[in-house]
C-alpha cells in the first residue's frame, strides 16, 4: 500500500520504481520562454566575452516563477495518509474534509491518520468509500480545519502531450515532495496486475515522466495552471530486465475518472455508474498441459447480467471477445476496457470441448 505499484511495459506490474526527471525538457522550455516577448527576464548585468562582444543573453525566470507559484498554491492541498499497513498520499477534494486517494492506499483500512502539508497536528479520518475497479477511494476528516484548502481540478480534454507536469506527494515517506516532468502520452490502458495490486485495468491513463515513487500513490499530478490533471498511481517496470525499473514512465488516473468516481463515493459511499463495460461474471485463468494460459473459465454468472442473458454458464471457457484472443483474466479486462456498457460484441467460448459463439450486450461493472 505504501508504494506506487508498477505496470510492466506490456501490462505487468511491480511495486516500486524511480524515474528520473526530464531536466533536458525543462531546459528546452526555459529557453523558449526566454525568447517570448511576454516572458519576464532578469536584470543580470552584461559581461564581456572579448573585444566587440555585446551584452550576454539574459536568463528567463518565467518558468521558475511558474513552478514556485504552482507549488505554493497546490502543495497545501496534498496530504499524507497513514494506516497500520503503511502510508500514501491524498488530495483535498472539498472544504467538508473529503480527500481523494487510491484504493490501494486505503487497502482494507477504515480509519486513518492524515497529516496536512502545513505541518499541523495529525488529523483523524474515516473511509467514505472505495472503488478498486478504478483504484480510487475517498476518506473524510472527522474535524476538518477551517483553513482546509481544496485543490483545483482541471479539464481532461485539455491535457496534451508535452505539457509540463509536477507530481506532488510523499514518496518514500518524504513529506511534501515535488518532482517534475512532462505529459508523455494520454489515453493509455494499463493493467495494474495482481502482485499486491487491485488487478484492475484502467483506461485513458495519463503517462508522465515526473518521478512517481512508493508513497506518491494518491497524490496530485498538476499542470502549470495549478490544476490537478490526474492522481499518480503506477510506475513502470521492464520485464526484459527481470522486473527492473523503466525510467521516465509513470501513470496517473485521469481527472475525468477521478471526478466521476469521487462524486459518487461522496454522495452515496458507492459507485453505481462506473462507465466500465462488463460480462458480469467472475473468471479464472485456464492453463494447458504445458502450463500456458489458454483462456478463462467462468466461475460464477450474475443472474440477469450480460453473460446470463447471452446463455453463458459456469464452466464455459472464454477464448475470444470480438475476435480478440483471451488467454488470461487480465487480457479479458483489457479487452473489455475499450467497450462501454450497452455495446454489443461476440464472445467465443468452449463448452464440453466444443467451440461456440454468442452475441452479448455488455453490462456495467
Amino acid at each position: 500500500m505504501s508504494g506506487s505499484r508498477m505496470p510492466g511495459l506490456a501490462g505487468a506490474l511491480g511495486r516500486r520504481s524511480a524515474v528520473r526527471p526530464l531536466l533536458a525538457a525543462v531546459c528546452a522550455v526555459a529557453l523558449l520562454a526566454g525568447c517570448s516577448g511576454a516572458a519576464k527576464t532578469s536584470t543580470a548585468a552584461s559581461r564581456s566575452n572579448g573585444p566587440g562582444a555585446g551584452p550576454a543573453p539574459t536568463v528567463s525566470n518565467s518558468l521558475q516563477d511558474d513552478y514556485e507559484r504552482v507549488v505554493k498554491n497546490v502543495l497545501p492541498s496534498v496530504v499524507q495518509i497513514t494506516t497500520s499497513a503503511g502510508l500514501g498520499s491524498g488530495v483535498v477534494y472539498d472544504t467538508k474534509g473529503d480527500i481523494v486517494t487510491n484504493a490501494h492506499v486505503v487497502g482494507n483500512a477504515r480509519n486513518f491518520q492524515v497529516t496536512l502539508a502545513t505541518g499541523k497536528s495529525t488529523l483523524k479520518a474515516d473511509l467514505v468509500g472505495s472503488y478498486p475497479a478504478d483504484d480510487l477511494a475517498v476518506i473524510k476528516l472527522a474535524n476538518p480545519p477551517g483553513d482546509l484548502r481544496p485543490a483545483a481540478f482541471g479539464d481532461a480534454s485539455k491535457v496534451a502531450v508535452g505539457q509540463i507536469t509536477l507530481a506532488m506527494g510523499n514518496p518514500l515517506g518524504l513529506s511534501s515532495s515535488v518532482t517534475q516532468g512532462i505529459v508523455s502520452a494520454v489515453g493509455r490502458t494499463v493493467n495494474e496486475g495482481g502482485n499486491g495490486g487491485t488487478g484492475t485495468t484502467i483506461v485513458n491513463m495519463v503517462q508522465t515522466s515526473a518521478a512517481i515513487n512508493p508513497g506518491n500513490s494518491g497524490g496530485a499530478l498538476v499542470n502549470l495552471s495549478g490544476q490537478v490533471i490526474g492522481i499518480p498511481t503506477l510506475a513502470a517496470t521492464e520485464p526484459e530486465l527481470g522486473g527492473g525499473t523503466a525510467p521516465g514512465i509513470g501513470f496517473a488516473i485521469p481527472v475525468s475518472t477521478v471526478n466521476n468516481i469521487a462524486r459518487q463515493l461522496i454522495r452515496s459511499g458507492k459507485v453505481t455508474a462506473s462507465g466500465k463495460a462488463a460480462l458480469n461474471v467472475s473468471v479464472r485463468t485456464v492453463l494447458n498441459s504445458n502450463l500456458e494460459p489458454v483462456g478463462v473459465v467462468v466461475v460464477t454468472v450474475t443472474t440477469g447480467g450480460a453473460a446470463d442473458k447471452a446463455g453463458l454458464r459456469p464452466g464455459d471457457i472464454i477464448t475470444k471477445v470480438d475476435d480478440v484472443p483471451i488467454t488470461t483474466d487480465a487480457s479479458l479486462s483489457e479487452t473489455l476496457a475499450v467497450f462501454k456498457p450497452g455495446d454489443k460484441t461476440s464472445v467465443t467460448y468452449e463448452r464440453d470441448g466444443q467451440p461456440r459463439t454468442t452475441q452479448v450486450t455488455l453490462g456495467q461493472l
